[in-house]
Order: C-alpha cells, then structure tokens, then sequence
C-alpha cells in the first residue's frame, strides 16, 4: 500500500446546521486529519468539494469534503477520482453507521450500502462498492424515532463527552489503514 496516492474522503452534509451531527462524522474524522498535517482545506475547481493535498505517514493522500448533501455524495467522490486518475481501490471512505453502537469502529473493504444514502450516491456514481470504509458506529435511533432524523440530530451530551476521543482514534484508524493495510488495522481498531 505504501506507494499509492490515496483519496480519504470523509462523508457529511454541508453548512453549519449539519456540522456536529451524527451524519457528519467523516468531516470531522477529516478534519482531524486535516489539523493532524496542519493543511488548510481549499475549495476545488474541479468539483463540488473541500480538498488537501498533503502526506499522511509519509504517504501522498488527498483529504476531501464533498460539498454536497449526503444522497449526492457520489458525483463529487466520482470527480475527485477522475481528477486525481485514482481507483476506487485507493479510495477510503469514513462514515457513520447505524447499526454499530457509538464510538465502536469497523474497517473493511467493500460490501453493501445498508440503507445509507452516502453509500447509495457512491456505488450509483462509482459503478462499485469496491473500496475502503471505515464505519463508525453511532447507535440506532432511540424508541420510534426515524433513522433519518437520528443521524441528523446533533450527538447527546454523553456521546460529546467521547466524541474527541473517539474522532481521534478513527483518524488513527484510517492511519493506520494506509500504512499498515486492512488486516493489521481491523486487528487494532475493530472491536
């Protein structure tokens, strides 16, 4: 894995009403990453997303925030690939999962979209759900309240108290993804 470019895209809505939800996970695993490198996100010309070019662990990787609603996440994760020449092989996507309780996390390589729009966007636009994914996990919904309104609701006082803690372990997660692969890091990280 050692002398590929990467593309680490954290999935997430736009704007700041969405910024600290549940949905919004993966921007702030990048941007964690982000501070980590101590690059300043810029927007892109090309598509519709926040972008670094920087290395992490020694290695080139590209960090992006689409800048699309969650369900049209795909075009712009699409663009990024086409612009950069990169497979979807070399892609890692970081996003949130309903059916993992708070704060665990589950890395893998490719599989199904269980019901998330994010996912959805992706394999209609990549043709493919063959690519990295780092999964963190954020509980079902409590009582009858609908899935969609749960991810979009900002996460519970408990759950911020975890929330640097676990946002640095997953960036330590797809740190480990690039340099060490996907065996060794589902060995440390899965739980």
């Amino acid at each position: 894995m050692a002398d590929d470019v990467w593309l680490v895209v954290g999935l997430g809505n736009p704007g700041p009403s969405y910024a600290r939800t549940r949905h919004n996970i993966g921007h702030l695993v990048a941007d964690e990453l982000a501070a980590r490198t101590g690059a300043k996100w810029k927007q892109s010309k090309q598509v519709k997303a926040e972008v670094i070019e920087t290395r992490i662990s020694g290695l080139r990787t590209v960090l992006a925030k689409p800048r699309a609603y969650m369900n049209e996440s795909g075009g712009p994760v699409s663009g990024l690939l086409k612009f950069f020449k990169l497979d979807p092989a070399n892609l890692v996507i970081v996003h949130d999962e309903l059916d993992i309780d708070f704060g665990v996390l589950r890395c893998k390589f490719g599989g199904g979209d269980n019901g998330h729009n994010g996912l959805k966007s992706l394999r209609k636009s990549l043709g493919t759900g063959e690519y990295y994914r780092v999964r963190f996990g954020v509980g079902r919904p409590p009582g009858r309240q609908a899935p969609a309104d749960f991810v979009l609701n900002e996460f519970s006082a408990a759950e911020r108290k975890d929330l640097p803690f676990a946002v640095d372990r997953t960036a330590d997660a797809v740190e480990s993804l690039l340099t060490d692969g996907l065996e060794s890091t589902q060995g440390k990280y899965n739980s």
